[in-house]
Formats: C-alpha cells, structure tokens, sequence
C-alpha cells in the first residue's frame, strides 16, 4: 500500500471515529440525562446502542490504520499508543490526526517517504 493511500485512510478513519464518540456521547446524555420512559431517553438509548456498535467495529479499523502508518513513521512507542488509544477520547482522535501528518509531512520531507515506497512496491519493505 503506498504511503500517501495509507495517511488517507488513517485521516477518514481518524474523522469517523470521532465524530461516532462525539455523538456517542451526546446519545448518552439524552440515555442518561433525561427520566425514564421520555422520548429523549428513549431515542438515547436506541442511538447509544447502534452508536456504540459502529463505532466499536470502526475503531478497530482505525487501529489497524493507526498501527501501520505509525509503524511506517517509525513512532515511538509512547506517542504511538497516544495515537491508538486517540480514538477512545472525545475529540482526542482530531488532534492525533494532526500529529500523525505532521510527523508524516516530515517523514515525507526527510526523503525517507521515497526509499520506503519503492521498497515497498517492490515487496521488500518490512511489516
């Protein structure tokens, strides 16, 4: 996968994420905020489960896409698990995607985006 695909990927998938645990958390204030039975708390609940269910599934995409862009920008490990675990604050997966194309932007300048391309379009650039 080249790099620049890769970064995309990771940049929607950052987006998805928070914006689901922003409005995750919203349908959790009208499940919790409001009594028992009302209509609010009832579509709260109902948005909270199907919500919750998305933005599990997806975040574990973003994981992934997490995982191997900061594994390709070489990373360190603490920033590198403030990236995976971005997804899981509100708004913390906006400001981890800003971070990750500054370090990619970087990574691209330094010409280490070239070399790590063509080895890895000819297979041997490691996992």
């Amino acid at each position: 996968m080249k790099p620049s695909v890769l970064l995309t990927g990771y940049r929607v998938m950052a987006y998805v994420t928070a914006v689901l645990l922003i409005a995750l958390c919203l349908a959790m204030v009208g499940k919790y905020g409001w009594p028992v039975g009302t209509d609010v708390q009832r579509f709260g609940e109902n948005a909270t489960t199907a919500i919750g269910i998305a933005h599990g599934w997806l975040y574990m995409v973003y994981l992934v896409l997490a995982l191997l862009i900061t594994r390709l920008l070489r990373v360190p490990v603490g920033p590198m698990l403030l990236v995976l675990l971005a997804g899981t604050i509100p708004f913390g997966a906006f400001f981890a995607e800003h971070k990750v194309v500054q370090w990619f932007r970087a990574w691209n300048t330094a010409g280490s985006g070239s070399a790590a391309g063509a080895a890895e379009e000819t297979g041997s650039a490691h996992s």
